[in-house]
């Protein structure tokens, strides 16, 4: 919601385009810190106390910015909307702690769908709220949500953390207790490299549309968004049948998928057949498979130690968010507009692979093929 409206950002206080834009780069990275630091606390102290407190912090903050004139403080109080994160991170917690394993993997598949709503419209609706009202309007917006947010979760989100597990947890050794399962990393880096798919195509899908096909700008958008309607379509997927088949056999369909459908993008490429229609309809497989996986391989994450399932959380997120920045800075070193389409297909197909060799070392793990490391 907040893209557009940089440059407005930017004259307004007086600052360069390079430090606005630091409200989205400085949050991206305090938001992969967020997510190592509340899942602990979340284990710790319980998941609505840790919800309140960053809501309220979220939405103050936002306040803050809509009412900024300097962009230094304008920017402190940027990074302290990503305490906003924690939403995100412990809707899946919460999920987990109120469902069994498979059947968490369909409710979450849901969320995704809902979730996926939002990069098609938030940035239509920043931009618009720009336009009729200015950019301290998107803040003003942002404490509004953050209020009701808030008042939702008081009145509604009870204590979900088990009161025997939360006299388990040891908050010192947690994060190396989960770092050290075979299991955990299998789970989150099928993850990792499945959403770096996703941001891949982000980061050089622009070129490619405009570099390659000379679309038109009004097309670009609407092409991009191909992806996320992938996406929604495979949470639906993963909704409807997660619970009847089990997290490795959703994750390893769901990067079958993905990476069938850039291994054919590339072979259109070669063949000389590419087409602006034939790129993103090959593409947005990448979305349904993402959509079909995600829901399992993060509840595989969060579930390897139920004592710590809010600290696996915030770590399987973490490694997700850094996955996301290197490749969209790889990405953009890589693509040029000579080679952008072999690029971004090549390095998307990379990730999927990845993402399948991945998924099948969750189903050798779980089927104890792999003597020693299941744990």
């Amino acid at each position: 919601m907040l893209l557009p409206s940089l440059p407005a950002i930017a004259a307004d206080l007086n600052a360069s385009y390079a430090t606005a834009s630091l409200a989205v780069s400085g949050y991206l990275a305090i938001t992969a810190v967020v997510h190592l630091v509340l899942g602990r606390f979340a284990d710790a102290y319980g998941r609505r106390r840790i919800l309140l407190v960053t809501l309220t912090a979220f939405a103050g903050a936002s306040l803050v910015c809509a009412i900024a004139q300097d962009i230094t403080v304008f920017l402190v109080f940027r990074m302290l909307q990503a305490g906003i994160a924690a939403g995100g991170s412990l809707a899946m917690v919460i999920v987990r702690d109120t469902h069994e394993k498979e059947q968490s993997a369909s409710v979450i598949g849901y969320i995704g769908m809902a979730m996926a709503i939002a990069p098609m419209l938030a940035p239509m609706l920043g931009g618009t709220l720009e336009s009729l009202f200015g950019w301290r309007s998107i803040f003003q917006l942002y404490a509004i949500l953050g209020i009701v947010m808030l008042i939702a979760t008081y009145l509604d989100v009870g204590e979900t953390l088990d009161p025997s597990s939360q006299s388990k947890v040891h908050f010192k050794g947690a994060r190396w207790t989960i770092l050290k399962m075979p299991r955990f990393w299998a789970y989150a880096l099928c993850t990792a490299f499945s959403t770096s798919s996703f941001f891949i195509f982000l980061a050089g899908a622009p070129l490619v549309a405009r570099s390659v096909f000379a679309l038109p700008a009004t097309w670009v958008g609407l092409l991009i968004g191909s992806i996320t309607g992938g996406f929604m379509l495979g949470s639906f997927i993963a909704g409807r049948y997660s619970a009847r088949h089990g997290l490795p056999k959703m994750m390893i369909t769901g990067r079958s998928v993905a990476t069938a459908g850039i291994g054919l993008a590339l072979s259109i490429y070669l063949v000389g057949l590419m087409t602006p229609f034939l790129f993103f309809a090959c593409t947005a497989f990448v979305g349904i498979g993402n959509g079909i996986t995600i829901p399992s391989s993060n509840t595989g994450a969060i579930s390897v130690e139920p004592n710590l399932v809010g600290t696996a959380s915030g770590l399987n997120l973490a490694i997700n968010t850094g996955f996301g920045a290197a490749f969209t800075g790889l990405t953009g070193a890589i693509a040029t507009p000579e080679n952008a389409v072999p690029a971004v297909l090549a390095l998307m197909f990379l990730t999927a692979a990845a993402g399948l060799m991945s998924a099948l070392l969750v189903r050798r793990i779980e089927a104890g093929d792999l003597s020693g490391v299941s744990s």
